[in-house]
C-alpha cells in the first residue's frame, strides 16, 4: 500500500509541475490591447502543412515521429501595423505555379501597403482578424486568431499553392529605430 501512495505522489508532483510550466503565456488585458491597437508580430512556432505527400515523407524520414507538425524556431513572422503588412513564413507543400529562378518566392515572403483587416472577437474572448492583401495576387486571406492567453493560430489561403496553418504566439511589434543621417 505504501508503494501505491508514494507513486500517487510521485504523479501528482509531475502532474503539478507540468501545469506550472504550460503558463508561460500573456495576460489577457496585453492581448486585449494588441489586439485593439492592430499592432503585433505573430512568431510561428510550428507548420501544419495539409498535403498528405509531405505528411509522407516527413514520416518516412529516419528518427521521425508520425506527426504532420513541423517544429519551427520562432524567427518567422507575421507582422502587423496600421499601414504596413510584413509576412515572413515558410511553405510546405504543393504549388501550383512554382517558379525555378527565384525558389524564395516559393514561400510566403512579402511585404504588402494596401491591404483590409477586419476583426471580431467571439463570446470567448478569441480574437479573429481576416486580413486581405490587395496588392500580392497569390495570397487570398490570411486569418489570425488569437486567444486570450496569447497563443495564436493563423491560416493561409492562396490562390497557387494548397492552404497551410501555424501555431505560435503574438507579442508587441518591435521598436524600429530610424537611421540618423550625416
Amino acid at each position: 500500500m505504501k508503494k501505491y501512495i508514494s507513486l500517487l505522489m510521485v504523479f501528482g508532483f509531475l502532474f503539478f509541475f507540468q501545469s506550472c510550466a504550460s503558463q508561460g503565456s500573456a495576460d489577457s488585458q496585453v492581448v486585449n490591447a494588441l489586439a485593439d491597437s492592430q499592432e503585433f508580430t505573430f512568431h510561428a512556432q510550428r507548420a501544419n502543412p495539409t498535403n498528405y505527400d509531405v505528411i509522407n515523407v516527413m514520416s518516412s524520414m529516419p528518427n521521425s515521429t508520425m506527426t504532420r507538425m513541423l517544429n519551427l524556431d520562432g524567427s518567422y513572422t507575421i507582422e502587423l501595423s496600421k499601414n504596413n503588412l510584413d509576412v515572413a513564413l515558410p511553405y510546405f507543400g504543393r504549388l501550383f505555379n512554382p517558379t525555378y529562378g527565384n525558389t524564395s518566392s516559393n514561400s510566403y515572403r512579402f511585404t504588402s501597403k494596401d491591404f483590409t483587416v477586419s476583426k471580431s472577437q467571439n463570446k470567448k474572448g478569441t480574437w479573429i482578424f481576416r486580413i486581405r492583401p490587395n496588392d500580392v495576387k497569390s495570397v487570398q486571406e490570411i486569418n489570425i486568431e488569437i486567444f486570450k492567453n496569447g497563443k495564436a493560430f493563423v491560416s493561409m489561403r492562396s490562390n497557387d499553392r494548397q492552404p497551410i496553418t501555424y501555431d505560435g504566439y503574438v507579442s508587441k511589434n518591435e521598436e524600429k529605430q530610424e537611421k540618423e543621417k550625416p
